[in-house]
């Protein structure tokens, strides 16, 4: 049975409007560049705007996955395979995380781009500053950070690590409820429908959070601190787009047969968004949704996507890696290849659930370097001017590649739909942009685990 905003099989389809919304979000960070540069005190102003719409986007973020956890884990009827697609899933986050340091690693020793620059008192105080606010913690704090205050705090509070542990905890007691979990479970669904629905909602503000948040950023930086710093702006973009098309994009067609740049088609506005917001948890909904359409099933979304936002950070292991490297030298301090493995995988874990927040990467890098190195924490401030923008590479490759690593979970458990898949990059199954939901195809309805037998429900074309 369709719903709303979906075409019935065999139909006619039903015309997409938001094509004019992304349009639109395209115009108005065109705007934003052009008034942040020629009014750039007015644009300055613009923030609240911008902020306002990330804000919106991340009041959503909680229940998004709290109830794609819960539909993904308590819709499979063995807890073991639950725990074979989160033990492949960390897995391969580690081994991709691993991959990404090296590459950061070897870029930002052939680029040398600290060469050359000086700090000023001023650039050294905004650096304490950032070291400030991402105060390192230990493994202690960290593991007592996950614990939320109340059951319903985690969602209501925005912390996706406390979601996390909560939405696991209620799938896996609905899972073992049997049948008499299963009104829960469509409750929840309807729920989920409910919270796609705002999100769809909420997106046509998206050119004006776009213009406000473009705008704020051009007016601050101008073009004087971008000319110093291109050689790691550029480096930094190219070492990500590398990552993604040879790396991953190499992995996607020999597991899974389909070509990498498909699935950037296929996610383009989602890229377009995370572009515009410089955040990827704003596209965080919609690639839950995408995923589940292009015919990964919903165990696997429901695990993999979520996870993978708080462990799967290859863009911010490659951003902590040259940046680390660029301060070093620039401050004529370099570390020794020992200190710099050291620093950074501990960043790494120190990261581990900031993804999708602007500036989180930034207030990582600062408090690593103030545990491991104190020397160069007066360093942040040399890239305080553009991390606004390499924050925008580090969403934008932090994203591709939960999606990359969703489709290669499922392909390896045997839950994915591969002529589905092609049939949707193709574009013979449009996603439907209205409501975010495909019930006929990307959302089947939750079974109650009665038979221990039986299998997922397929997903139809």
């Amino acid at each position: 049975m369709s719903i709303a905003g979906a075409a019935p099989a065999g139909g006619p389809r039903r015309k997409d409007r938001t094509h004019y919304l992304y349009l639109a979000v395209i115009a108005a960070v065109v705007a934003g560049v052009v008034v942040g540069l020629a009014a750039p005190g007015f644009a300055t102003e613009l923030k609240p705007v911008g902020t306002g719409f990330v804000n919106l986007i991340k009041m959503m973020i909680s229940p998004v996955i709290f109830c794609t956890i819960v539909l993904g884990i308590g819709s499979v009827t063995k807890a073991a395979k639950v725990g074979k697609v989160g033990g492949l899933a960390l897995g391969y986050f580690l081994v991709m995380s691993t991959v990404a340091l090296a590459i950061g690693l070897v870029v930002g020793n052939l680029l040398e781009p600290g060469g050359g620059l000086h700090l000023t008192a001023a650039l050294a105080k905004s650096g304490h500053a950032q070291a400030a606010a991402g105060g390192a913690q230990s493994t202690t704090d960290f593991l007592l950070g996950m614990i939320p205050t109340t059951l319903f705090s985690a969602v209501t509070e925005g912390k996706v690590l406390q979601t996390l542990l909560v939405a696991l905890l209620a799938g896996f007691a609905l899972q073992a409820m049997g049948p008499a979990g299963a009104p829960v479970l469509r409750g929840i669904e309807h729920v989920q429908k409910l919270v796609f629905r705002i999100m769809s909602m909420i997106m046509w503000v998206a050119p004006i959070g776009a213009f406000g948040a473009m705008a704020a950023v051009v007016g601050a930086t101008g073009t004087a601190a971008l000319k110093s710093l291109a050689v790691i702006m550029v480096g930094f973009y190219l070492t990500c787009a590398l990552f993604v098309v040879v790396v991953l994009g190499a992995l996607l067609r020999l597991v899974a047969g389909i070509n990498v740049f498909a699935l950037l088609k296929y996610l383009g506005r989602e890229f377009l968004l995370i572009l515009s917001t410089s955040s990827s948890e704003s596209a965080l909904p919609r690639l839950i949704a995408k995923m589940e359409h292009l015919g990964v099933s919903r165990p696997v979304v429901g695990i993999t996507v979520p996870t993978g936002y708080s462990f799967n950070l290859d863009g911010t292991a490659i951003y902590l890696t040259m940046s680390s490297i660029f301060i070093s030298e620039a401050m004529d301090k370099p570390m020794g290849i020992g200190e710099q493995l050291s620093l950074l995988v501990f960043m790494v874990i120190a990261s581990k659930g900031a993804a999708g927040v602007t500036g989180a990467g930034l207030a990582t890098l600062a408090g690593g370097l103030q545990s491991h190195k104190p020397a160069l924490v007066d360093g942040v401030g040399l890239i305080v001017g553009i991390d606004r923008f390499m924050s925008e590479a580090r969403a934008l490759t932090n994203f591709a590649g939960n999606a990359v690593a969703t489709v290669l979970i499922g392909r390896w458990t045997g839950e994915l739909d591969a002529e589905r898949a092609q049939r949707v990059l193709a574009g013979e199954v449009p996603f439907d942009e209205q409501t975010l939901i495909d019930s006929a195809g990307g959302h089947p309805a939750p079974q109650a685990p009665a038979n221990p037998d039986a299998a997922p429900a397929p997903v139809a074309a």
